[in-house]
């Protein structure tokens, strides 16, 4: 009979996929092995295996719940704004917000989805890349409906990219301690969606050191 998992067993798996992520982010998946990950662990890589029988295993788990996680912030953004008879743009600009507020505390996780995909089995490739489309396919029909002058069917997608070009790459140059926090990038990006560059953000203030 198998053993029951602890109770702590899933807040284990949580600071695992924590560490490793920095591991990943710090060194690049294909150069942090699993001795690497069970040092920064403090633990010993038999530990570790008593949790992942690999490290592949582990980046599946990371990129897995990570998606599911964008997945599921999709939908609720569009469940609270349709609760809240929100308009479309601003159910656009809420969901940049929360986009950039997740990005922010799981930097680390989100460079993993950019650089360590291609390390997957090709079935857990499918399915880490199939929610991204998902992801990517609501924002492009949100953007359709809160700029239907702007965004139709043979530039959805183009546009789509336009705009996690914009807020996908942040962990490689934003920094809170900067002239722009996180949500106050937030805010130029929503004014760039409404104005281009052809008048000024009334939210920006500038960072006084």
């Amino acid at each position: 009979m198998a053993r029951p998992k602890s109770a702590t067993h899933d807040l284990k798996r949580e600071e695992i996929l924590e560490v490793a992520a920095n591991c990943f982010a710090a060194s690049s998946y294909p150069a942090a092995s699993m001795n690497d990950l069970a040092t920064a662990l403090g633990t010993s890589k038999a530990r570790l295996y008593h949790y992942y029988d690999s490290k592949q295993a582990i980046l599946f788990d990371l990129l897995d719940r990570y998606t599911q996680l964008l997945v599921e912030l999709v939908a609720e953004v569009q469940s609270q704004g349709a609760q809240s008879k929100s308009s479309s743009k601003e159910i656009v600009h809420s969901l940049v917000r929360r986009f950039l507020q997740t990005y922010e505390s799981s930097a680390t996780r989100h460079i993993a989805l950019l650089h360590s995909t291609q390390f997957l089995s090709m079935e857990q490739r499918a399915l880490v890349v199939g929610r991204q489309r998902q992801v990517m396919n609501a924002l492009g029909d949100m953007l359709s409906q809160a700029y239907p002058e702007r965004v139709s069917a043979h530039n959805k997608i183009p546009l789509t990219m336009m705009l996690f070009g914009m807020i996908n790459w942040t962990f490689t140059w934003l920094r809170p301690q900067g002239p722009l926090s996180y949500d106050a990038f937030a805010q130029e990006v929503i004014a760039t969606l409404e104005h281009g560059f052809t008048s000024p953000n009334p939210e920006y203030q500038p960072h006084k050191p």
